[in-house]
């Protein structure tokens, strides 16, 4: 089988975590000084119970409800745009992910959501990293090099056991040329199907030609 990549191979391991009665200037310089877009706010357990954000900071500086500063009548958020502290400031509830979901999973989770990155918890519920949508984009961002390298090493040989050099393999911004022999016609879309589900893989065209 070939290896997907999931949520635990891309998120940050190294979470900055926040906790409910985190001040805001703190909470605001935290989010600064590591330059992120969010932090989980959790429990003594380490369970999160929301997440601040930079738009949250930014409410709160505005004094607006809304960053653009337009008026409303949610007591909620006017009561974020006066928050003192992350717990007041936060959103909640917290929309989390696993480190086995895979990368379209957890990036269909995100647009359902729509949030820009999602707490990675273990069986525990307990906060283990955070995964964003930047670094799910990355896992699709392959260069063409390694692209072919995975076709050839893990899919023609491991997998299917081709003899090297049997399907020539070419790669231009992530579609896929296929040239050569199998050695049954069965294969033929086993071999695009297996190509298809290559990490960065946009599409597959196969000039291939059964030799029994």
């Amino acid at each position: 089988m070939l290896h997907r990549r999931t949520v635990g191979d891309v998120m940050t391991e190294e979470v900055v975590t926040l906790g409910p009665d985190t001040p805001f200037q703190e909470v605001a310089a935290l989010l600064d000084a590591n330059d992120i877009a969010a932090a989980p706010v959790v429990d003594d357990d380490g369970a999160p119970v929301g997440v601040v954000s930079a738009s949250d900071v930014l409410r709160h500086e505005t004094g607006m409800p809304d960053p653009q500063g337009l008026d409303g009548n949610d007591e909620r958020a006017w009561g974020k745009a006066r928050a003192r502290t992350a717990g007041v400031l936060m959103s909640s509830p917290v929309f989390t992910a696993r480190a086995d979901w895979t990368i379209p999973q957890a990036a269909r989770e995100l647009r359902r959501r729509h949030v820009k990155q999602l707490p990675v918890v273990d069986d525990d519920g307990l906060v283990t990293g955070i995964v964003s949508r930047s670094d799910l984009l990355d896992a699709f961002i392959r260069s063409d090099v390694e692209i072919r390298d995975e076709i050839e090493q893990d899919v023609m040989g491991r997998i299917l056991g081709l003899d090297k050099g049997a399907v020539a393999v070419e790669v231009r911004d992530g579609d896929v040329t296929l040239r050569g022999h199998v050695p049954e016609p069965r294969l033929i879309p086993v071999v695009v199907g297996l190509c298809q589900g290559v990490d960065g893989v946009v599409a597959v065209a196969a000039h291939l030609a059964a030799t029994g």
